[in-house]
């Protein structure tokens, strides 16, 4: 239902009933009305609004021993008169009073040179320019407390040519009021919601259209939890967005991935749809069960996480990233640094041999008509049969276990042979196995004077007789390839 400015006023005035789930501010603070009617020993009406900000708050809902409404936060609730709230105002109600404010304020301003008034020619004209909203083409209100879209269609009439919005700490309460702004404005490319509290539609294919044109969406700090967003449906095969970039922050939550993907579906299906940037701060509870979905955008291309965590809690950045890589197939630019072929290829054998012990005893096998890994291993590692049509199942020589801690950084004695060059005598050297490839080729650079980028480089053990496997990562240690003492390195180069 569309709200328009004379309800959102009697709101204020009274609080009825149909004030619970609209967006309030409050002396400078936004919340969400969860409760209207009296509290007794008091008279009259109340206002109990959960706030964005817990401290702004006093308890949870709960009043003399009555819980009236619940919060999230012990602290993040408080009753408030109806005549203290604003519910905001219609989208072009806002983008009026912001443009004739700015407008009066530049009218104001005069150039003077020795105190004499100076005439700015054509300034008139683009003040006259400016006064006509639909030549307005970026537009922001963040801020402006904008809590509906207003009558039928007056958007599309007044503001056609909105191509970026800015509607950040707004007082829009749900999806289907951003929808009912986003459908008037066919030409939208770039929307901004930070900051708001949106409810999420029973069915988020039905707005898809509404969305249809943006190619950038912004939605920082939007509150949704991983549970609300999981527990949406979307179609798995259907969505265009190419970018994702994830900034980690501590009290925020993830936005709903499952529910942006399902609101272009439909557009993608048509080939109309071109979603490439989604700008999300989210803090996640089960972190790689988010990277599985993102997994399902078929053409997510570039992903950014920044201030993560994980890069902290027991992995390394570098393991972080191979993981990432390897769990989705499509990703080119991961963090601003591209995915070279050969990193794609390592990462995800790195993967089939780190979880390939975990596949076997879950059921999983050699023989494809055996082969029936449990569905909690394929929920948890929905990429890995794929990896197995890529490359073919893991040997049992690949699944050693990880080294210890306590154990890296041994020194391993490895033969460096030139098989293609037979005066070559085999070069035998202590190296620790934390040594990456890359090190690796520039001691081969000192000792044959070969330039480390003509190098290729593949090893022997005695414990995989007639195997030679290939060491293809620059950026890989010994022990990624399972390099033990006595093994030998092949050399080989142009």
């Amino acid at each position: 239902m569309t709200v328009t400015d004379a309800q959102l006023s009697a709101m204020s005035e009274a609080g009825p009933g149909d004030a619970v789930g609209r967006r309030v501010s409050c002396d400078g603070e936004r919340g969400t009305v969860h409760y209207v009617g009296k509290v007794p020993p008091t008279a009259g009406i109340w206002l109990g609004v959960e706030w964005d900000n817990p401290e702004r708050g006093k308890h949870d809902g709960t009043h003399e021993g009555v819980q009236y409404f619940k919060c999230s936060h012990p602290t993040g609730g408080s009753f408030i008169r109806p005549r203290k709230a604003s519910f905001g105002v219609e989208f072009l109600t806002a983008l009026r009073q912001r443009y004739e404010m700015e407008m009066e304020q530049d009218s104001a301003e005069e150039l003077k040179i020795a105190n004499k008034p100076v005439e700015l020619v054509g300034f008139e004209t683009v003040c006259q320019k400016l006064s006509q909203l639909n030549s307005l083409e970026a537009v922001s209100l963040q801020g402006s407390e904008v809590a509906g879209a207003g009558p039928d269609n007056e958007i599309q009439q007044n503001t056609p040519n909105i191509l970026s919005l800015d509607l950040s700490e707004s007082l829009l309460a749900s999806w289907d009021d951003v929808a009912s702004i986003t459908r008037q404005l066919i030409k939208l490319r770039e929307l901004q919601l930070s900051y708001n509290r949106l409810r999420m539609p029973a069915n988020p294919a039905c707005l898809s259209h509404c969305f249809a044109s943006l190619k950038v969406l912004v939605l920082n700090n939007t509150g949704i939890t991983w549970s609300e967003s999981s527990s949406k449906s979307m179609n798995e095969n259907n969505s265009s967005c190419t970018t994702l970039i994830i900034h980690f922050h501590t009290h925020t939550f993830v936005v709903n991935i499952l529910f942006l993907s399902s609101l272009v579906e439909q557009e993608t299906t048509k080939g109309s749809c071109s979603c490439d940037l989604f700008a999300i701060y989210c803090m996640c509870p089960s972190f790689w069960s988010f990277v599985n979905e993102l997994e399902k955008l078929p053409n997510l291309q570039q992903l950014s996480c920044f201030n993560n965590p994980l890069m902290t809690a027991g992995k390394s950045p570098e393991t972080v990233r191979q993981l990432i890589i390897a769990k989705i197939g499509g990703l080119q630019l991961l963090n601003k640094s591209k995915i070279q072929p050969v990193e794609r290829r390592g990462a995800e054998l790195d993967y089939r041999k780190m979880f390939g012990r975990m596949w076997l005893e879950s059921g999983g096998d050699r023989d494809p008509e055996r082969d029936h890994p449990s569905q909690a291993f394929v929920a948890e590692h929905p990429r890995f049969q794929t990896l197995i049509q890529k490359y073919g199942a893991p040997e049992e020589g690949e699944l050693k276990q990880q080294q210890p801690f306590a154990l890296k950084n041994q020194l391993l004695t490895i033969t460096f042979v030139c098989p293609d060059v037979t005066e070559k005598k085999p070069i035998e050297k202590k190296l620790p196995d934390s040594m990456n490839i890359q090190k690796v080729k520039g001691l081969l650079f000192r000792l044959l004077k070969v330039p480390g980028a003509e190098l290729r480089l593949s090893y022997t053990s005695s414990k995989m007789e007639g195997k030679e496997i290939e060491i293809d990562n620059d950026l890989k240690p010994l022990q990624f390839y399972s390099i033990e003492d006595g093994d030998r390195v092949l050399v080989r180069w142009s």
